[in-house]
């Protein structure tokens, strides 16, 4: 397995961490400044992973399926976002040789970049969400999402 791949397994497994971390009932919690809920958020960093391998190579895309609002839930959550990172796994497994992501300027790097940032972005506006409607995650959550040497 090459680096890419295992800090994007790392970076995932942060996710599935803090949303193990979350009750089902707050994901429909939302900031004061509204935007999406704590499940939308979830569920766009899985679609937006979809994006990305639609026109980074469509095989890989072949068998996604996308996380409509309606449908949102800790289970249908866990299951995609389980499933994208999978095939951003295989992404990065067939495209670590060249180091070259379609569609992706500069490179497979920086795509691993753009996608941990975006993701992390997110986690920070779950963690805000939660935190201003009342239901912050406990003191060990708020640590564990740094612990990439253990998760």
């Amino acid at each position: 397995m090459n680096p890419l791949t295992e800090t994007w397994q790392i970076h995932n497994r942060i996710n599935l961490y803090l949303l193990d971390n979350i009750e089902e009932a707050n994901l429909n919690d939302i900031s004061a400044s509204k935007g999406r809920t704590v499940g939308e958020q979830f569920a766009h960093m899985h679609n937006v992973r979809l994006m990305w391998l639609k026109v980074a190579d469509p095989l890989l895309f072949d068998g996604t399926v996308k996380i409509e609002k309606e449908n949102i839930s800790k289970d249908v959550l866990i299951t995609g976002l389980k499933a994208s990172a999978v095939a951003i796994e295989q992404l990065f497994e067939k495209t670590y040789a060249d180091g070259k992501i379609k569609n992706f300027k500069p490179h497979a790097t920086g795509f691993l970049g753009y996608l941990v940032s975006h993701e992390s972005h997110h986690r920070g506006q779950i963690m805000l969400a939660l935190k201003q409607s009342g239901h912050p995650v406990d003191k060990k959550a708020q640590f564990g999402i740094w612990e990439w040497g253990t998760r």
